[in-house]
């Protein structure tokens, strides 16, 4: 009895009340509580007001569990604590916070955060670092908006979810020390992500998505002791990228004399394997222009709004000839170079009526 009415004292004497006052609104008294380290396997029935809690600091402790009516009841909190503990689950009554702004629970046995989660719409800083969490809720980056920095290190993750792509408030993740196989696809939606450590999933890791290159805002990035072989060549278009990790990998491109040049020689050698890979492929997409150039045409594609669609240079811009619309031989197919494709049995295939929709008209200048 007198052990617990000390313990009851020296939990008051932890109890920081001030005043905040609003204009237009009497004053509310609000209580800043600390019960860390104090070695407490169950929470105790302290007469604190609890609508008035707006920090409560319960890490380093012994606790299994939160009650489900402690966290129903702390209305106006905003920092919640629990770090260093033995929790193995959160109360569901978490999703009641709806005013929580900062959560740390790292450091503890937990397997799972309950869905409710998603409730607390004002979250804007997670961590739960250092427990053994298979997966995160799935809906969690639809409903966390407000989010701007995840930390998650430490875990048994195989994936994140698709939905943390679209906490667009996000500015730190990190996911290091886990066993992600992969990360979601439209990391682009992350416009304001500025750090990023997906490092030391080792073999899990082997590929990074193209969308990585689409973080415009993007400062630092780890992807160090994966087993990533080839970095996208989106990645030459971070240009606000400083800090480059991506030691530990059995990189193949780039290769290991452009990586140990620094950031910036790996930026500029995946922006020209970009630029050339885009030359090849607008080259290949070229195709009418081609048909121009061996002679199968000799023609104008019409005006400008004939040609959209079609990757044509002006080079390539001259009248048809007539015969290609009459069915008729032109008079000259002994000078194409694909003679085959020039006789009057492909004009048809390439005849304005099968490349140009109906609505395609040429003017009758065109086709005199």
């Amino acid at each position: 009895m007198i052990y617990e009415q000390r313990r009851q004292q020296q939990m008051m004497n932890r109890v920081d009340r001030r005043k905040v006052s609003g204009e237009g609104r009497k004053a509310i008294e609000e209580e800043e509580v600390d019960l860390s380290g104090m070695s407490l396997e169950t929470l105790p029935n302290p007469s604190l007001n609890l609508a008035a809690i707006c920090k409560l600091n319960l890490s380093n402790n012994d606790l299994q569990t939160i009650p489900e009516s402690l966290t129903a009841r702390m209305l106006n909190l905003v920092v919640l604590d629990v770090h260093s503990n033995q929790l193995t689950a959160l109360p569901n009554s978490i999703g009641c916070l709806s005013k929580l702004k900062v959560l740390n629970v790292s450091c503890n046995l937990l397997e799972s955060l309950p869905r409710t989660i998603e409730n607390c719409s004002s979250l804007e800083e997670l961590n739960a670092n250092f427990n053994k969490l298979s997966r995160l809720p799935d809906t969690i980056g639809f409903e966390l908006v407000n989010l701007k920095k995840l930390s998650v290190n430490s875990n048994k993750l195989a994936f994140l979810p698709m939905s943390t792509s679209y906490i667009t408030s996000l500015k730190i993740l990190d996911a290091r020390l886990n066993n992600l196989r992969s990360l979601p696809e439209d990391l682009e939606n992350l416009v304001n992500l500025e750090v990023l450590n997906v490092s030391q999933n080792f073999q899990y890791l082997e590929t990074l998505p193209f969308s990585i290159g689409l973080l415009l805002s993007l400062v630092e990035l780890d992807v160090s002791y994966n087993n990533i072989t080839t970095l996208p060549d989106s990645m030459g278009c971070l240009r606000k990228l400083q800090k480059l990790s991506v030691e530990g990998n059995p990189l193949i491109s780039p290769p290991m004399e452009v990586v140990e040049g620094g950031v910036d020689f790996v930026k500029e050698y995946l922006s020209e394997k970009m630029n050339a890979g885009h030359k090849s492929s607008t080259k290949k997409k070229s195709w009418i222009g081609k048909l121009v150039k061996y002679g199968t045409f000799s023609g104008r594609i019409g005006s400008r709004k004939d040609r959209e669609g079609f990757n044509v240079t002006p080079d390539h811009y001259s009248s048809f000839d007539s015969a290609a619309y009459t069915g008729k031989s032109p008079k000259n197919t002994r000078n194409s170079s694909i003679e085959g494709l020039a006789s009057p049995r492909y004009l048809r295939m390439f005849s304005p009526g099968r490349i140009f929709s109906p609505g395609r008209i040429f003017s009758s200048k065109n086709l005199s």
